[in-house]
């Protein structure tokens, strides 16, 4: 199993997922309609600027999804891999259909936006032209399509519905959560893409311009349009969160030490919904006083939003990885009790030790560590245990038997992290590990104050 220890598996994730939403999200889902919407009416009313400026923005379109977009998406696919694999293989043999079909979607958008965006100038003209708005819409459809197959997937990992009863397809597919997410997701790519869109376009038009003013108007529009079902599809979404998983997103959000923050944080979070409008308000009725530089506000703030979203998502989830099924260690709840009476080095894979001995007590409770922890948990890098463990038992040595309690209770007193997946000499390899931690932490610190600058004895 794969591990980075200064900065945690999870993040690895976070930064190729996050990227990839909101790539996809903003520039593939939401902007390719947007930009066919430009160039239809461009194409209605005869305008070559309006036209010219749709093709510009495709242009960056297409460099980005084809690009970071494919990337970022291939990404996902390999650190799950490397980080879940158990996970992983366990979506694959669920959705091992809707996962194919998602591809060969995947591989026809791909198609057509080099289609759409090679074949532009050639289809300039008359019937031509009518084809190309054509394939701009046939690309904005495939490009939802590849997000509704993969929310579907999503929506399953927090709520399983019907299908730990009848193992069914359609019942994992179509979740409680499905269709809910799938309107937050269509809705908020709409409305972001149009602030993307809009702060392309300053790129390629003149301040002052009527071409300027007029596509700015056309976005703000776009921008509004989309606000009410927003809010709507977020509601929807609230309310169907399993009550549980609504439970940790206080935690979710601001990490257990600043809960009490929550509050205030929902205010920002209003407030920036609330820039957002005020922003699209003002370029509909002024379109020519909202200068590029205050589109950074309201762009920063919309990926800023997508970013918590995401985090909550996979937050939320905890104790699990696949609701009610998979625990967030990769342990499935069924083989839970074999683990514990067995112990899990003893079926583990990537593993230096599958027993434990006198002599290989620290190293084999760092296999565990790793099998175990280390998807949510570094030694002491972020979300690091010598930092946990230090709030938790202070700077002073830490009582191995006091630990090896918390190892076996953490799961009741924190609900967000799953059972310890081991037996009893397994959890007292793991504190020895965790002990030698700190040990060499100490050793560090001691270190770094013991290097001090002697002044020169000019006598010498």
């Amino acid at each position: 199993m794969f591990f980075i220890d200064f900065a945690g598996n999870r993040l690895l994730f976070a930064i190729i997922a996050s990227l990839h939403v909101f790539i996809n999200h903003a520039l593939a889902i939401g902007a390719y309609p947007v930009v066919t919407l430009l160039e239809y009416r461009a194409w209605r009313k005869g305008d070559t600027g309006r036209d010219e400026l749709a093709y510009k923005i495709t242009f960056v379109l297409f460099i980005v999804t084809t690009t970071a977009g494919a990337l970022t998406g291939v990404g996902i696919w390999f650190s799950a891999s490397l980080i879940a694999p158990f996970a992983i293989g366990s979506l694959l043999r669920v959705f091992f259909w809707g996962w194919f079909i998602e591809w060969i979607v995947f591989i026809s958008e791909v198609v057509l936006i080099l289609i759409y965006f090679l074949t532009w100038k050639r289809m300039s003209q008359g019937a031509g032209k009518k084809a190309h708005i054509g394939i701009g819409v046939i690309l904005s459809v495939f490009s939802w399509l590849t997000m509704a197959i993969i929310v579907g997937i999503l929506g399953f990992m927090m709520g399983s519905g019907h299908w730990p009863q009848d193992k069914s397809f359609f019942s994992a597919f179509f979740n409680p959560i499905y269709l809910p997410q799938l309107a937050f997701r269509t809705t908020y790519a709409m409305g972001v893409a149009g602030l993307c869109v809009w702060f392309l376009l300053y790129f390629f038009t003149s301040k002052g311009s009527s071409l300027r003013a007029g596509a700015v108007r056309f976005v703000s529009k776009w921008m509004l349009l989309w606000v009410i079902p927003f809010v709507a599809a977020c509601l929807w979404y609230w309310n169907v969160i399993p009550d549980a998983m609504a439970a940790n997103i206080d935690v979710a959000l601001l990490t257990q030490r600043f809960m009490h923050w929550h509050s205030n944080l929902a205010t920002i979070m209003i407030v920036t919904i609330a820039a957002l409008i005020l922003v699209a308000a003002a370029g509909l009725v002024r379109p020519k006083l909202i200068q590029s530089a205050l589109l950074l506000i309201p762009f920063v703030l919309g990926i800023w939003l997508l970013g918590h979203f995401e985090r909550v998502r996979e937050f939320i989830r905890k104790p699990y990885v696949i609701a009610d099924y998979m625990y967030s260690s990769g342990v499935r709840q069924s083989e839970l009790p074999v683990f514990q009476r067995d112990g899990i080095l003893k079926y583990a894979t990537y593993v230096s030790h599958h027993r434990i001995t006198s002599e290989n007590t620290v190293d084999a409770g760092k296999d565990v560590f790793v099998v175990a922890c280390s998807r949510c948990h570094t030694t002491s890098g972020i979300n690091g245990m010598v930092s946990k463990f230090s709030d938790l038992y202070g700077d002073g040595p830490w009582d191995k038997d006091a630990m090896t309690a918390f190892v076996y209770s953490m799961h009741t007193s924190r609900t967000f992290m799953p059972p310890f997946p081991g037996n009893d000499r397994e959890a007292e390899a793991l504190v020895a590990y965790l002990k030698s931690l700190q040990t060499q932490h100490e050793y560090i610190i001691s270190a770094q104050n013991s290097w001090t600058v002697r002044p020169i004895d000019q006598s010498e």
